[in-house]
């Protein structure tokens, strides 16, 4: 019953694909030719288009502080907490200055044509559970960052579907330190409302917090070992902050 209430949804999100496809010839023509400039460019106007389009049709009421935080030039990486499937879109409405892809996993790559459009807008893709693979991925990831793309992380490695964050899976945040880009660390709370908590794609408020950013170019060996837990405490204070900001937020673990 609740695959057939989510039905119209699904719709409306593969009636959103026209608004990635008037680009579709833009990057690949750029990226053939070897013009990252203009295939930056064109990645940005598609996420610009096609996020706040999701975000309306599923009924999300965003709401986004720390603005001014938000890198007008790239590339950076982006470092989020990850509830739910609405991270992304959301992210995509926040996030409109520059272009990023982001690292995900795998089975999305099989998603009928929006898999496709994962891997054109340079996201890296990550298999679970495979060590040697996910090292693959995310040095495809600082080579994008090299190129001049930049790249969002969820270093949890899998949707919390609440507010409590997980742990950060060691190695991710080498994203950003390898290439030397500034680390923006992102809260981002509610998504988990929209789809994970009852398994019905429903509105909600989504809340985020885009925090200043972090140097990571020159740093030291002890500033590296120690940049996990420091960017794992700012985020999770931002979430914990918003959380009990917003009173739709909870602290529990979705109902199965």
């Amino acid at each position: 019953m609740i695959i057939f209430r989510n039905i119209p949804t699904v719709v409306k999100l593969y009636k959103s694909l026209p608004e990635l496809q008037q680009f579709r010839e833009a990057i690949d023509g750029a990226r053939a030719s070897g013009d990252i400039e203009t295939e930056r460019e064109n990645i940005k106007n598609a996420e610009n288009c096609w996020g706040p389009r999701i975000v309306r049709e599923l009924g999300i009421d965003l709401h986004v502080y720390g603005e001014e935080n938000i890198p007008s030039a790239g590339p950076v990486c982006y470092v989020s907490n990850h509830q739910g499937y609405c991270d992304i879109p959301c992210y995509f409405t926040a996030l409109q200055k520059i272009q990023f892809g982001f690292v995900a996993k795998d089975d999305l790559e099989k998603v009928p044509k929006y898999g496709d459009w994962i891997k054109r807008v340079r996201s890296s893709m990550i298999k679970r559970g495979d060590p040697r693979a996910s090292l693959k991925a995310i040095l495809e990831g600082i080579e994008y960052i090299e190129q001049g793309f930049s790249m969002l992380i969820f270093p949890e490695g899998t949707r919390a579907m609440c507010s409590t964050m997980g742990e950060f899976k060691k190695g991710a945040l080498k994203l950003a330190v390898k290439p030397g880009v500034p680390l923006v660390p992102l809260s981002i709370n509610g998504t988990y409302n929209v789809f994970e908590r009852n398994g019905m794609i429903k509105p909600a408020r989504v809340d985020i917090i885009v925090h200043p950013p972090i140097e990571t170019k020159g740093m030291s060996r002890r500033d590296e070992a120690e940049l996990g837990d420091k960017v794992y405490v700012i985020i999770k204070g931002g979430v914990e902050k918003l959380a009990a900001d917003n009173p739709e937020s909870i602290f529990e673990k979705p109902v199965k």
